[in-house]
């Protein structure tokens, strides 16, 4: 049995907020640039260049990359060997969550309660939450703030299982359609098959944190992910909703057992920066 103190998730999480907001992965990086490369619309073309400039004036200015610094959802792996000494987990998650927001000086943006008065809670606490016991010592933490431009653009749908291929693909395609300019593409698209309803969403969420350049493992959901995003490109949407190729910079599609009876699928919509990071404790 491995003892963790608390304060080590704390410092953690404090770290990870702040970096997710201010240095987006590279692999999302070199995907914007290869798309403002090979983009045929002179607009969408320049449109790129300054998300690109955006991009790179966040990270060495060391301030946010978008003004909306999200809510913090934090994905945790916890080795089931570990034992944390000092405050819980989630106690723990959240200090990091408030520090980070506060000493990095990032927008704080969560109100207490959902629709009676919405007064802010002035250090972006609570975080969602999500854990995960798995074998070792070790804890995982996978910090992604979500701004809700993009969040508000997602959706959910309990389909049958007399759904076909096309079915599943012109939902996530109408998704984005529907959308349009409001999620700041290119956007990133996280998709959940399977599980149940609110299972579904938290694949579709952990989707967005998956390499964009990497694709499902099983050919047959890689070939659905090729096939939404040329589909999602042919919308003309646009970076920020200019018009050309790229509405689109990856679809990545999670899965999950299901009922006999049903089908779930969601999407979740992230926007051109699609943030997060990550660190083993």
């Amino acid at each position: 049995m491995r003892e963790i103190e608390s304060k080590l998730i704390t410092e953690a999480v404090r770290e990870l907020v702040i970096k997710a907001n201010k240095i987006l992965p590279d692999d999302l990086v070199e995907c914007i640039g290869c798309c403002q490369k090979s983009e045929t619309n002179d607009t969408a073309k320049s449109v790129l260049s300054d998300l690109e400039a955006n991009i790179d004036a966040a990270k060495h200015l060391d301030i946010p990359i978008c003004q909306d610094t999200g809510m913090a959802v934090v994905f945790a792996k916890i080795g089931q060997d570990v034992h944390i000494i000092g405050d819980s987990f989630e106690k723990a998650v959240n200090e990091g969550v408030s520090r980070g927001y506060t000493d990095g000086l990032l927008r704080k943006s969560v109100v207490s309660d959902p629709f009676k008065n919405r007064v802010n809670t002035n250090d972006n606490t609570p975080a969602i939450i999500h854990t995960q016991i798995v074998d070792g010592d070790k804890i995982e933490l996978t910090a992604a703030p979500k701004g809700f431009g993009s969040e508000n653009m997602s959706r959910i749908k309990m389909f049958t299982p007399s759904a076909k291929r096309e079915d599943i693909v012109d939902f996530v395609v109408d998704c984005v359609r529907k959308a349009g300019s409001n999620p700041c593409p290119p956007v990133v698209i996280g998709v959940g098959i399977g599980g149940d309803f609110e299972y579904s969403a938290i694949l579709a969420k952990k989707a967005l944190c998956r390499n964009v350049s990497q694709r499902n493992s099983d050919e047959f959901y890689a070939d659905m992910e090729r096939e939404m995003l040329e589909k999602i490109n042919k919308l003309d949407i646009g970076p920020q909703g200019f018009g050309g190729n790229t509405t689109a910079l990856c679809v990545n599609i999670e899965t999950y057992p299901t009922h006999i009876a049903g089908l779930p699928v969601a999407v979740n919509v992230g926007c051109h920066v699609t943030r997060h990071a990550s660190k083993v404790i």
